[in-house]
């Protein structure tokens, strides 16, 4: 692996952990496209790395937030067990899905994110 590639990762997870900080999740949404663009991860590679990348993320984001904001954890109990079996779903059914497609729906979900947040 070159240098260039090797600080792709490093900008991948940068800017996935910042996002992540900032905002309580997202980071995976700018880390597809980072690690596509960035890496040499094969575009069937992309997905998967993501998930694995994002979930130490998540704890450190979690961590962090419990310790300066405190968290009000009965607020998100309902939330968790469709959480939980949308993950299991996804992760089972997404294998099935081509990687175009993938990349497509995650450009869609981007979008209408950012538009819905601009109003």
């Amino acid at each position: 692996m070159n240098l260039l590639k090797k600080w792709g990762i490093w900008v991948a997870g940068l800017c996935a952990g910042a996002v992540n900080g900032l905002f309580g999740a997202g980071g995976g949404i700018v880390l597809v496209p980072l690690l596509t663009l960035l890496t040499d991860l094969k575009e069937e590679e992309v997905f998967p790395a993501s998930i694995v990348i994002i979930l130490p993320v998540c704890l450190v984001s979690l961590t962090v937030t419990a310790l300066t904001l405190g968290l009000e954890l009965t607020g998100a109990l309902p939330y968790l067990l469709g959480g939980a079996v949308g993950g299991v779903a996804a992760g089972l059914w997404g294998s099935r899905i081509p990687v175009k497609w993938l990349h497509r729906m995650l450009g869609i979900l981007i979008l209408w994110g950012g538009i819905r947040y601009l109003w």
